[in-house]
């Protein structure tokens, strides 16, 4: 078991990542630090799906002869969907950091249970 898991130890420090962000999404009640766990969370994503379409022994997929041979080269599939994961991600990040930070001008504080507090006393206001 301890062979299979040296052999594959960008699996499991991705899986690792991936359960460090997933906890700090749940049990922070910070916004930031929320968003930093789901870039962690990312992390341990895009790790895993790169080190999945990486096969010892075989090039890049850029060919440079008409005749290559599709077995010397890496499956490009997954570099692209970490590619796309990861603009996908840095989108996501600056509109919530924008959210965050109107967020903080109206209530004064990024705590999630706060802000839902000072929501329903709002909504109690205008009722």
């Amino acid at each position: 078991m301890l062979d299979t898991l040296l052999s594959n130890y960008q699996e499991a420090v991705a899986m690792i990542l991936f359960v460090i962000g997933f906890a700090t999404l749940l049990f922070q009640r910070n916004l930031i630090r929320k968003l930093i766990g789901m870039n962690i969370m990312d992390a341990g994503l895009f790790l895993f799906l790169t080190s999945l379409g990486y096969i010892n022994g075989r090039k890049p997929p850029i060919i440079e002869v008409q005749e290559a041979v599709a077995d010397t080269y890496i499956n490009p599939v997954p570099s692209g969907l970490v590619l796309t994961g990861i603009v996908v991600s840095v989108s996501v990040t600056a509109v919530m950091l924008s959210l965050s930070i109107r967020l903080y001008k109206r209530y004064h504080t990024l705590d999630m249970d706060e802000i839902y507090a000072m929501t329903l006393k709002e909504r109690e206001e205008q009722d």
